[in-house]
């Protein structure tokens, strides 16, 4: 693809407004060494130096939005605590407003991070999931209500924390679509699934599942292009969206559009050091290319390159635009 039609929607991130709902988490990081074995246990004794709090989940969307250059806002729900507190503080720091930000009546979800050498030793989290409370998905429609006509582009991204449901899923749809037909625009929909809400996905156009969360979906094991092909169709169709986007780690991705053939895309990452949310840069990349005018394919192709990367940085990285033209640039060469 010309670099410079991908250079031209680049340019385009900054007039694109993209609304992402879903569930935000808290990326905690504790950062240091370990040179020894605990005597009390089989495990590495790790010397912390330093402690990072940063946006997860649907808010590291956000977080991708803005280093783009784009410009986005925010709805989910965050806890009546420290961790909420921090997630308004993190957000006000992007330059995005927080009205979407809603205080539930559960902790804010967060992921905590040891790692050591550059090196992950354990993970572990504190969260409680489910359906919100009735008062809390109330204010999450009200919200919708009143903002979703105002964005180029809406991102679903859903960690199975309890956001993302059938109602609010439904009342997002007739929102869209009547939104759709009153401005005579696209307003297109973007989804990083969980298997587990599936249903609630039907019409969206597009959906982002990996290589393991795609064959969960369609009940097909993919070994081979013929089965990775089944597999996206089986989606498509099931789902009634316009495109399916797999990603498939090494293997790059993979692009299904109504009834064209399979479009594969070679992987851009030149290393791997850490894949913690590059589904999130994968999301935001999309949902910016869509909203910037540019052609499904063509937002695959910037996706992946900014895929490739953010799995160079360790932690929850982002990209930034100049990253972004240099990579694009790079491989035109």
């Amino acid at each position: 693809m010309a670099d410079s039609i991908l250079q031209n929607r680049i340019s385009h991130f900054a007039d694109a407004r993209v609304l992402v709902i879903g569930d935000i988490i808290i990326d905690h990081f504790l950062w240091g060494t370990a040179s020894r074995i605990s005597p009390e246990a089989p495990v590495p004794v790790v010397n912390v130096q330093r402690e990072d709090l940063l946006l997860g989940g649907s808010a590291n969307v956000l977080r991708n939005i803005v280093s783009l250059g784009g410009k986005g806002a925010l709805c989910g729900i965050i806890g009546d605590d420290a961790m909420g507190r921090k997630t308004v503080e993190l957000v006000e720091q992007l330059g995005v407003s927080t009205e979407g930000l809603v205080v539930g009546q559960r902790p804010t979800t967060v992921k905590t991070r040891v790692v050591a050498q550059g090196q992950q030793v354990v993970r572990f989290d504190r969260e409680e999931t489910g359906l919100p409370s009735r008062s809390s998905l109330e204010a999450l429609l009200r919200y919708l209500e009143g903002h979703v006509h105002t964005f180029d582009a809406v991102m679903v991204s859903d960690y199975a924390k309890g956001v993302v449901s059938e109602q609010l899923m439904i009342r997002l749809h007739q929102l869209l679509s009547a939104a759709r037909i009153r401005e005579k625009r696209k307003l297109p929909l973007i989804v990083d699934p969980k298997p587990a809400n599936m249903h609630c996905f039907v019409g969206a156009t597009v959906i982002t599942p990996n290589h393991h969360e795609a064959m969960q979906m369609a009940g097909i094991r993919i070994v081979d292009e013929r089965s990775l092909v089944a597999a996206a169709r089986h989606i498509r169709d099931d789902i009634g969206c316009e495109a399916v986007l797999i990603t498939r780690g090494e293997a790059g991705m993979a692009l299904l559009q109504a009834d064209d053939d399979l479009v594969t895309i070679p992987t851009m990452a030149k290393e791997v050091f850490d894949v913690t949310g590059a589904g999130d840069t994968v999301a935001a990349t999309l949902a910016l290319g869509l909203a910037a005018g540019g052609t499904m394919r063509e937002a695959a192709v910037l996706a992946n390159q900014a895929a490739g990367i953010v799995v160079g940085k360790i932690g929850t990285a982002c990209v930034s635009a100049s990253e972004l033209r240099a990579a694009i640039t790079e491989t035109n060469m």
